[in-house]
């Protein structure tokens, strides 16, 4: 016989609600900044900022806030992972779509907050949910007049025409696949399919796709999802090894136009013997490496396998990886600043994006020498094992990979992230 399920503990008024909605939303990390500028047309309240709405910082270093909030938390799935799920004795609240339109005008008109990332449990079925999810963005733009950034969660399963109305008032949607493989979803959250986690997907990106051409042929066409949309991946919750992971990630990029895949650090917050044996503390460090590997990903040119592979399959939790791979790669070091090709440069551990652009520009004025690159933006602590200037290399004895890696993996001179999230990264 099954076990039943706990009575539910109501919040009685919008203050107790916003109290129990905001802490269940704390798990969900797939809000960045949206990356839109300027109000929508006709707007009368609210101006999305270059940047975009969340916690995090504007690329003018902006701290920007948004209200990060469920519609519900009162779920009828029952994931083992999530907090929220069915079977958890915790107290239960769902804002009613005027309750929470009213609550997102007022922290805005109060400065509280620049926009809204609603998210929710199933509180019924996917259509109901989405359905309310796409009526409080409605009720801000067409009631209120509301032009801030509202980022959406699209609900796997719901109908086609409710995400269609979705991308319509939201900057940003966001489908959160959770788990890494069909098998770990069938284990452990066996109420989810993966054709209805990427359906919502690729009609997003199509949507978006449609939207873009329409807008070169006609300027006011209306926008589909201006900010694109992401996707969230729980770490740890599951077996599968970083290689899986970036796999997978690499897949959504390329065929769903991803603008950010976040990774969360598994927080285990149920007993359930379908979970791996808790640990000491999340794998923070890991989805630190998620999250520097990703960034290779996206911006220096690295695909997954030179990363990994079958004989390698998890990052280097000791260094970071394209270090990793520097030093799996001794025969392309050391490199010389003043005549590496752009693409050469981004490979070298300590050489961004800017401070590649900055090495350019200053070595068509003249030779650039060791004392040059800190000023240019380069971390010289590690970028100094893998260069030359001139000829000359900055460490004594030349280059030594197995001295280079003793180095850089002592103590010392290790940055442990006190939390994996992607704005507090030490990068490149």
């Amino acid at each position: 016989m099954s076990t039943p399920f706990p009575a539910i503990q109501r919040a009685p008024d919008t203050e107790a609600k916003l109290a129990v909605l905001a802490e269940a939303a704390k798990y969900d990390v797939s809000c960045v900044s949206s990356g839109t500028s300027g109000k929508r047309e006709g707007t009368t309240v609210g101006n999305a900022a270059l940047g975009g709405i969340c916690h995090s910082w504007s690329s003018d270093g902006r701290c920007i806030s948004l209200l990060k909030v469920l519609l519900s938390n009162d779920c009828v799935y029952d994931c083992a992972y999530c907090a929220n799920r069915r079977s958890n004795s915790i107290p239960r609240a769902t804002f009613t779509v005027g309750e929470l339109a009213a609550l997102t005008l007022g922290f805005y008109r109060r400065n509280y907050i620049e926009g809204l990332f609603l998210s929710s449990a199933i509180f019924s079925t996917p259509d109901r949910t989405m359905e309310a999810l796409v009526r409080v963005a409605e009720t801000l733009r067409g009631e209120h007049g509301f032009g801030g950034y509202i980022h959406l969660k699209a609900i796997p399963g719901a109908d086609p025409a409710l995400i269609a109305r979705a991308g319509l008032v939201a900057d940003r949607l966001s489908v959160n696949i959770e788990l890494p493989s069909e098998s770990s979803l069938e284990c452990l959250a066996p109420q989810k399919k993966r054709e209805a986690i990427l359906g919502p997907m690729r009609q997003i990106c199509e949507g978006a796709r449609e939207s873009k051409v329409e807008r070169e042929r006609h300027r006011n066409a209306p926008l589909f999802a201006p900010a694109g949309q992401s996707t969230q991946l729980v770490v740890g919750a599951s077996p599968e090894p970083d290689l899986r992971i970036l796999r997978l990630t690499e897949a959504l990029y390329r065929r769903f136009a991803l603008r950010r895949v976040f990774y969360s650090a598994y927080v285990p917050v149920n007993e359930d013997n379908r979970l791996p044996v808790p640990m000491a503390a999340p794998p923070m460090l890991r989805e630190h490496r998620l999250y520097q590997a990703d960034w290779l990903l996206r911006f220096y040119g690295f695909t997954v396998d030179e990363l990994l592979d079958e004989s390698l399959p998890n990052l280097d939790e000791s260094l970071d990886p394209k270090t990793s791979w520097a030093l799996r790669h001794p025969e392309q070091f050391p490199v010389e600043v003043n005549t590496a090709a752009y693409e050469t440069l981004l490979r070298i551990p300590g050489i961004g994006v800017k401070s590649a652009r900055r090495i350019i520009a200053a070595r068509r004025h003249g030779r650039l020498y060791h004392a040059d690159l800190k000023v240019l933006g380069v971390v010289v602590k590690r970028a100094c094992h893998f260069v030359l200037c001139g000829g000359k290399h900055a460490v004594e004895g030349g280059w030594n990979p197995l001295r280079t890696r003793e180095l850089l993996t002592a103590p010392s001179r290790r940055a442990l992230p006190q939390s994996g999230r992607p704005f507090q990264l030490e990068l490149f």
